[in-house]
C-alpha cells in the first residue's frame, strides 16, 4: 500500500469513528447542549468541520513553503478562534450542517488525493498540519460524544442473565429516552 493510501485509509478510520460516536442520535440528541461546555453534537460536527476548513484553506499555502498566521495572531488565540466560528455557525440548521460537513470533508479528500506523494509520509508541514486539523482532531470529539452519551445513558455494567434462568418479563429493561 502506498503513502496517499495509508493516510487515506487513517483518515478515513478516524472519519468514521467520528461519525459513529454520534450515529443513531435523535435530532432532538443531536442539539442538546452540554456535551462539550455548552456545546452540542450538533456544535462540534460545526467545529470539526471548521478544523477541516482551516485544513483546505491552509494546506496549500503550506505545500508552497509558506507558514499560516498564528491564531495568537489573527484571532487572539485557538479559543478565541473557536468561540468566533463557534457563534458564525450558531443558526445553522442540522441539515445545514450536516450537508456542509459532507461537502468540506469531500473537498479535504479531493485534496489529499491530489497531493504530491512525498508531502504524504513521515513529518512534512503538510502532513503535520493535516493530523492537526483532521485525524488527529477527530479522536477528541468521538471520545467527548460517547462519554456525554454514556452519562445519558450508563451501560449496565452487569452481565445480562440468560434467559433460561429468567423469564423475559422479569428482564429489566433500560430505555434511554434523553
Amino acid at each position: 500500500m502506498d503513502r496517499r493510501q495509508q493516510l487515506l485509509k487513517r483518515l478515513d478510520k478516524a472519519w468514521c469513528v467520528f461519525k459513529e460516536s454520534y450515529a443513531g442520535l435523535p435530532d432532538s440528541q443531536l442539539l442538546e447542549p452540554g456535551v462539550t461546555g455548552a456545546w452540542s453534537v450538533r456544535d462540534i460536527i460545526a467545529h470539526v468541520t471548521t478544523w477541516e476548513e482551516e485544513a483546505l484553506k491552509h494546506l496549500p499555502r503550506v505545500l508552497i513553503g509558506k507558514r499560516p498566521p498564528p491564531y495568537s495572531v489573527a484571532y487572539g488565540g485557538i479559543d478565541a478562534f473557536n468561540a468566533r466560528t463557534t457563534e458564525q455557525k450558531k443558526d445553522l440548521s442540522l441539515r445545514e450542517v450536516f450537508r456542509h460537513q459532507e461537502d468540506v470533508h469531500s473537498r479535504l479528500l479531493e485534496l489529499v488525493e491530489s497531493v504530491p506523494e512525498d508531502q504524504l509520509g513521515g513529518d512534512t508541514r503538510f502532513r503535520h498540519r493535516l493530523r492537526l486539523d483532521t485525524y488527529g482532531h477527530y479522536p477528541k470529539h468521538a471520545s467527548a460524544i460517547k462519554e456525554w452519551r454514556e452519562r445519558r445513558c450508563p451501560v449496565d455494567l452487569n452481565p445480562a442473565p440468560t434467559l433460561s434462568s429468567r423469564s423475559i418479563s422479569e428482564i429489566p429493561v433500560q430505555i434511554c429516552t434523553g
